[in-house]
């Protein structure tokens, strides 16, 4: 079986946690773009896991694999392996591999995005971490892969072609172009590389080689449907393609081979940075609601903006996925409030619109179309199944289910793995 799992919205949709909870049905749980510009975080019991690069399904039997549409910053993912190792896990090359062909993030690349943000006029909301400029050179041939680290001679020869261009670059966003060929720098990575050499593999291989036997596969998406580099609300997403059909590409393995698609659906909806979002709330159910949720970025540590529901981008996420089941999250988070809005449509000029219109710009100046639900009360953070929720909750459950036209597999009314029941 091969399952693939995206966030429908702007990220932080709580991807992480339901990875975990469904990596014990899978034998490899593979990460397929992005970088650590993503957070992810999983709680068991009182351990809480927060990570940027490493797939959710460590804690379980899966082997975990980093694909080659992603960009590693070879300390950030030594960092994470040193923090697992002080709470008992140990990721052994038997427990995680990365691929080969994984894109590095080098220090010039997070000069570069540093410096080009504070440059812009209209800020983007980049993260700082180097994530596009790596992209940038992987699109442009001009990449350090993760096997160029295991030798000091190979990644030399790489830099030396690269750093006229690089050092250029820098300059002229008045940066240090030093950082390109600084010596002290290069040994790190070398060192980095050295440790991880046991890890590297051939990710498209042994996915293909893992479905021919038999044997399962989750592919975990980072970021959100509508911070697809290309599908996204251009110009405020991530620099890759976020969607389900990438996974394929990105790991290296023929879409006739994906069995389902599972889209994480927050039961609001939260913006990380900058971009056009309809339903942002600027009123005390806003700030209620980012209160409850604790919506504060994992990567970034920057208040997430929050909303209610918007049914148009669902609509589009759902188009873009192929979703053929969905997990709503965080339900919990509207208690006691009430009514509960969902945005059913837009107004953009005169005109209702059910589906978001291409331009970020018009996106930006949609009013959103309510229809309201009534709230309830009930604490939900105990509840254990569908059965059990109050019938208000399970009416805004039941009316997303049928708006999305896409059944509600499982609900989560906590962080904790045990706070996530199948409905």
């Amino acid at each position: 079986m091969f399952t693939i799992i995206t966030g429908s919205q702007f990220g932080d949709e709580g991807k992480g946690k339901i990875v975990d909870l469904m990596s014990g049905d899978y034998d490899l749980v593979v990460r397929f773009q992005g970088g650590n510009n993503a957070g992810h975080t999983v709680k068991v019991g009182e351990d809480v896991y927060k990570l940027h690069l490493i797939p959710s399904g460590f804690l379980l039997d899966s082997r975990v694999l980093i694909g080659p549409g992603t960009v590693v910053d070879p300390e950030v993912l030594a960092e994470e392996m040193d923090m697992l190792a002080e709470g008992g896990i140990e990721l052994s090359p038997e427990k995680m591999g990365v691929d080969a062909k994984t894109s590095i993030i080098m220090p010039y690349h997070i000069e570069l995005d540093v410096m080009r943000e504070a440059k812009r006029t209209e800020k983007i909301g980049t993260t700082g971490r180097g994530i596009g400029f790596a992209y940038i050179d992987k699109v442009a041939r001009d990449e350090i892969r993760m096997a160029d680290l295991t030798s000091k001679d190979k990644l030399l020869q790489r830099l030396s072609e690269l750093a006229p261009s690089k050092e250029a670059a820098i300059r002229e966003l008045d940066g240090n172009p030093g950082i390109v060929m600084d010596e002290q720098l290069i040994d790190k990575y070398v060192k980095l590389g050295e440790r991880l050499a046991p890890y590297i593999t051939d990710v498209s291989y042994e996915v293909n080689k893992a479905l021919d036997d038999g044997k399962s596969v989750l592919a975990e998406g980072a970021q959100g449907t509508h911070l697809d580099v290309i599908h996204g609300t251009q110009k405020f997403v991530t620099s890759s393609c976020t969607i389900a059909g990438s996974a394929c590409a990105n790991i290296g393995v023929g879409p006739t081979k994906v069995d389902s698609v599972l889209g994480i659906v927050k039961a609001y909806i939260t913006r990380v940075g900058e971009g056009p979002m309809p339903t942002e709330l600027f009123d005390d159910a806003g700030k209620q609601i980012q209160t409850v949720g604790g919506e504060v970025g994992t990567t970034t540590g920057r208040s997430r903006r929050c909303g209610w529901f918007d049914l148009p981008l669902l609509k589009k996420a759902i188009y873009l996925n192929g979703y053929t089941s969905i997990a709503l999250t965080k339900l919990d988070v509207l208690s006691n409030l009430d009514p509960i809005k969902v945005c059913v449509s837009y107004e953009l000029g005169g005109e209702v619109l059910d589906y978001p219109p291409e331009d970020a710009a018009d996106l930006a100046a949609c009013k959103p179309v309510y229809e309201d639900l009534p709230g309830w009360e009930n604490d939900l953070t105990a509840v254990k199944s569908f059965d059990d929720l109050p019938q208000a909750a399970k009416d805004y459950v039941l009316y997303l289910e049928d708006k999305m036209g896409v059944p509600v597999d499982y609900i989560s009314v906590g962080p904790a793995r045990e706070q996530t029941f199948r409905k």
